[in-house]
């Protein structure tokens, strides 16, 4: 899930596959594209804030390698700040948005991911949150590997404050 704060406007992707740091960096590169560009057609750096975990980790090269590739893809400098492990709940996605989408889907049996996507694409709130829904329907592999390579190509610059949580991927043109 992407969350646009100051536009109170979120977008889910729905996988049919693995959520690996592929699909992930796959999601912002797909709202970026379909959301994003138009809502802020002049800006120049992204701000992504991820867990620390799953399909984002801070210590994931693989991770930092798909977000070159979104980087190069889109030709804005990435800026990533990680939760550090068990302060996700500090997220602004995290209760926002997700505490409505589940009430959305709540007591509903879901027989088919095109019913997931209609009611959490029903979210809504008093104070205007709106949410998007798509399905991403690549196969992600599991058990991809960051290559050394790939890491000695990777335009990162890590913060002073916290450099392995904080950073940012500049696009490699």
């Amino acid at each position: 899930g992407l969350y646009d704060i100051g536009l109170h406007k979120a977008h889910l992707n729905l996988g049919t596959s693995r959520d690996t740091t592929e699909f992930a960096c796959d999601s912002v590169l797909h709202w970026w594209r379909e959301h994003g560009q138009a809502d802020h057609p002049d800006a120049t750096q992204l701000l992504i804030l991820c867990d620390g975990g799953g399909s984002n980790p801070a210590n994931s090269w693989l991770f930092k390698q798909d977000l070159q590739r979104v980087a190069n893809a889109t030709d804005l400098e990435i800026r990533v700040a990680h939760y550090p492990a068990y302060c996700s709940k500090h997220n602004p996605i995290e209760h926002r948005v997700f505490p409505h989408v589940s009430r959305a889907c709540e007591g509903v049996v879901f027989t088919s991911v095109p019913v997931v996507q209609r009611l959490m694409e029903q979210t809504s709130t008093r104070t205007g949150l709106s949410v998007t829904v798509d399905l991403l329907s690549n196969i992600y592999e599991s058990g991809r590997q960051a290559t050394e390579t790939l890491k000695s190509t990777i335009r990162l610059v890590r913060d002073k404050v916290l450099p392995n949580l904080n950073y940012t991927i500049l696009p490699q043109t």
